[in-house]
C-alpha cells in the first residue's frame, strides 16, 4: 500500500463517516455499559410486583361442604383438595404421604365416591359434598367401621388407617354386605407399610356385619 493510500484513509476517518475510536476508549465504554446494566437489574422490586401471582396462577373463592359443614375458602388454582383440608380447614385425618395418588392415605369420600384428595384440585370440589375421617364419629361414639378396626386390630402404626376406613365406608354405603373379594378390590388402592392386610381385611369384613 502506498503512502498516498494511507493518507487518503486517514483523511476519510477524520472527515466523515467512520469516527476513529481507540482500543482504550472502546474498553472504557464497555465497562461503563456493564456497570449500568448491573445497576438496572439490581433495582428493588416494588412490593406489589412481589405479591402478584405468577402469570397463569389465579385465585378463587370456593364453597366446600365438608362433614355437613359449609366453608368458604380462598384458594389458588394449583392447590389440591388435600392441601385445603389440612392447611386451611385443619382436618388432618387425611394424610399426605406419596402425594401422587398411589398410597391411599389421603382417601376421602366426595359425592359418595372414594377419591385421593392429593390428586384433586380444590376448585374441582367447589360445591361438592365431602366426608373425611373426622366426620364419621358421633361425638365420643366411634363409627361402626372405626369400632371394628379397634376391635380386630386393623391398625398398626395407624398412618394408613384413616384412608382404609374411608375406602371401606365408600363400599359399604353402596354394598352393605360385600364379599371378601369385593372388599379386597375396594381396598386395592390403599397401601399399608406395616403389611397388616389380614387384620385390615378382617376388620373391614367385621364392619360389614355391624351395619
Amino acid at each position: 500500500m502506498g503512502e498516498t493510500d494511507r493518507k487518503s484513509k486517514k483523511e476519510v476517518r477524520k472527515k466523515g463517516n467512520f469516527p476513529s475510536v481507540s482500543r482504550r476508549d472502546f474498553l472504557k465504554g464497555m465497562g461503563t455499559s456493564a456497570v449500568a446494566a448491573t445497576l438496572t437489574t439490581s433495582l428493588p422490586v416494588p412490593p406489589e410486583a412481589e405479591a402478584a401471582p405468577p402469570q397463569g396462577l389465579k385465585e378463587a373463592v370456593i364453597q366446600l361442604n365438608v362433614n355437613e359443614k359449609l366453608y368458604r375458602v380462598k384458594v389458588k388454582s394449583h392447590w389440591t383438595l388435600l392441601e385445603v383440608l389440612r392447611k386451611e380447614l385443619g382436618l388432618t385425618g387425611a394424610k399426605r404421604f406419596c402425594d401422587r395418588g398411589s398410597c391411599g392415605a389421603c382417601t376421602v369420600i366426595m359425592e359418595d365416591k372414594a377419591i385421593y384428595a392429593c390428586s384433586r384440585l380444590a376448585i374441582e370440589a367447589d360445591g361438592k359434598r365431602i366426608t373425611t375421617i373426622e366426620g364419621l364419629a358421633d361425638g365420643e361414639k366411634l363409627h361402626p367401621i372405626q369400632e371394628a378396626f379397634v376391635q380386630y386390630d386393623g391398625a398398626q402404626c395407624g398412618f394408613c388407617t384413616s384412608g382404609m376406613i374411608m375406602s371401606v365406608k365408600a363400599l359399604l354405603d353402596k354394598n352393605p354386605r360385600p364379599s371378601s373379594r369385593e372388599m379386597k378390590e375396594a381396598l386395592s388402592g390403599n397401601i399399608c407399610r406395616c403389611s397388616a392386610y389380614p387384620k385390615i381385611l378382617e376388620s373391614a369384613m367385621a364392619a360389614s356385619q355391624k351395619g
